[in-house]
């Protein structure tokens, strides 16, 4: 397997092991740890899956 397919695995582990996330705090912008947190992998997601397609179709 190539590295970037294995940094898909990030998003996969980091949203499905809820009790690192279900907690109150820190909070930002008001918006409580859980909420901001699962709406911080949106963007990091994208982006590892492309770079996963980018460097797959070069292969």
């Amino acid at each position: 397997m190539k590295i970037f397919n294995i940094l898909l695995l990030a998003p996969f582990v980091g949203l499905l092991w809820v009790p690192f996330y279900n907690v109150q705090g820190p909070a930002l912008f008001g918006f409580p740890f859980f909420y901001w947190y699962q709406f911080a992998w949106v963007p990091v997601t994208s982006v590892l899956i492309w770079l996963a397609w980018k460097k797959g179709v070069r292969a």
